[in-house]
């Protein structure tokens, strides 16, 4: 990716998923030995932990968002990402993460990342960065 192809401001904006599964909530937990009932037991998040039922990882949140930036500059430019979870993600959510180019200086893209669910509630907001050939 070179920088002549970023523009400060430039933005986009990608669906990661319409309809979240149960059943990739649970293959993420595998994927990544995260087996918190939270997330793959429905009678334990109800019951014990008091919520309305199972709820995605923050981590499988935070891999899809990180695909919206690079699916954009390439996956071996990426140099970071840092994030808040600022709402929990369920079954059935759809989600769509907003791109935007904020600096661009020293050979590094720097990008704002915002993920919303389909009520428009931000679940994921953070930053992050890219190498970029002048």
């Amino acid at each position: 990716m070179t920088a002549a192809a970023l523009e400060i401001g430039s933005s986009r904006t990608v669906v990661l998923v319409d309809g979240l599964t149960r059943t990739r909530i649970v293959q993420y937990a595998g994927a990544s030995g995260d087996f918190n009932p939270l997330h793959t037991d429905e009678t334990y998040a109800k019951e014990v932990a008091k919520s309305p039922g199972v709820f995605a990882h923050g981590m499988l949140t935070m891999g899809m968002a990180a695909r919206a930036v690079t699916d954009w500059i390439g996956e071996e430019q990426l140099t970071g990402i840092g994030v808040r979870f600022t709402s929990q993600v369920w079954p059935g959510d759809k989600l769509t993460a907003t791109v935007t180019v904020t600096d661009l200086s020293d050979g590094q893209a720097r990008f704002e990342l915002t993920t919303t669910n389909q009520d428009g509630v931000v679940v994921l907001a953070g930053t992050a960065s890219g190498r970029v050939e002048a």
